[in-house]
């Protein structure tokens, strides 16, 4: 995640610096993600199968092939296909097989009480190392620049940086207990077919998908780049100002995150999902009703301090409810339904925040959304 993060800021700017065109630049981003999905979905559908420990290493390895490729070459068509068959992440967030593959390692070697303090944890060390990440690509970069480099060389100490932590991670994987992997069951005439690294959880983990790919939907609607566009819009801030919002917001949201362990302790991982979701929904539904910009951030750092309390929960929740040897598959195809999911509604939104009539409909839309699947959520979950 620090790697993501340290090429979050100065990835885009760095391809405008070898002379790519706009459009090239967004045919690039939206390459890598299509790619990177896809590669993902293979490496996490055959992991359980194929070996846990096996599959990691080979994503570090691509972390590094793209990290050296980014940097060795300006050519259009080669970082095309070093961007699609690597690992690098469009947008500083989670990609490629390793969050798949490390939660149901983890769900392997842990007790069953203790998965999801576990993963509130990993992901609020992921938050913070992405956080630290960015900022030290941009402090390479402008160090570099201090030192003579110009143009696009500037960029490099970071790329190359970035391929250093690929190779790190491959020698770091190698090390992993064989404890982590799944004991798969030879096939028998009378068991279900594999599919997608699946057989007895297939349904199951279909109707989670759906129903995650909906909440993603929902949630993409109001990422924080959509979110920061309407505050400009709608209160005219500043960018100082709106740096300082998400910076308390995503504090709020790690550490919150934190509470889920021991809340679903208490009630149970489908009602800390519902009964922590639910509020935070009708108070995001509330946010463009306010009269200033004083309230409306009020009311979304109080959403964010509860928002997030169901990620862990719902981790935990996936690797509860399939069979230990598809977990790795389990999780790879809802992480890629929610990025399927999340892929439109952000351009939805900002035609919405574009018309001055529409300006709340990305707010209104996103919080039904999410109610909607919250709802749902507890219905098909009352049955397992």
């Amino acid at each position: 995640m620090f790697a993501y993060g340290l090429l979050s800021i100065v990835r885009v700017l760095y391809l405008a610096e070898l002379g790519l065109s706009d459009w090239q630049i967004g045919l690039l981003l939206t390459l890598t993600l299509a790619g990177d999905t896809a590669i993902s979905l293979w490496l996490t559908t055959s992991a359980d199968c194929w070996g846990r420990r096996r599959t990691l290493i080979v994503g570090a390895a691509l972390m590094l092939l793209a990290g050296v490729a980014f940097a060795m070459t300006g050519e259009f068509l080669l970082l095309v296909v070093a961007a699609t068959i690597g690992v690098i992440s469009p947008s500083g967030n989670e990609i490629g097989p390793f969050l798949s593959v490390e939660q149901a390692a983890l769900s392997q070697v842990i007790h069953d009480h203790r998965r999801t303090d576990i993963f509130a944890w990993y992901n609020l060390a992921g938050s913070f190392a992405t956080a630290l990440g960015a900022w030290t690509g941009g402090w390479l970069t402008s160090q570099a620049q201090a030192s003579g480099f110009a143009g696009a060389h500037a960029y490099l100490p970071a790329l190359l940086f970035y391929a250093g932590i690929g190779g790190a991670l491959m020698i770091g994987f190698c090390g992993l207990s064989p404890a982590i992997e799944a004991t798969v069951a030879p096939p028998t005439a009378t068991a279900p077919r594999m599919m997608w690294g699946l057989h007895q959880s297939r349904r199951t983990v279909r109707n989670l998908s759906l129903l995650f790919a909906l909440d993603a939907f929902g949630g993409g609607f109001v990422i924080q780049s959509v979110l920061a566009y309407w505050f400009r819009v709608r209160f005219q801030l500043d960018l100082a100002s709106l740096g300082t919002i998400f910076l308390f917001a995503n504090l709020l949201a790690g550490v919150s995150a934190l509470a889920a362990g021991w809340l679903a302790r208490r009630i149970g991982l489908v009602n800390t999902m519902v009964f922590t979701h639910l509020p935070s929904n009708v108070l995001l539904m509330l946010v463009p009703l306010m009269p200033d910009a004083n309230w409306a951030v009020g009311l979304l750092l109080l959403r964010f301090s509860i928002s997030q309390m169901d990620v862990p929960a719902r981790q935990a929740y996936t690797m509860a409810v399939v069979r230990p040897e598809e977990r790795s598959a389990a999780a790879g195809i809802t992480a890629v339904a929610r990025s399927v999911g999340a892929s439109v509604s952000p351009l939805l939104a900002t035609v919405c925040i574009g018309q001055a009539g529409l300006l709340s409909v990305p707010f209104l839309l996103a919080g039904g959304l999410k109610i909607v699947y919250d709802l749902l959520l507890y219905r098909a979950a009352s049955k397992v």
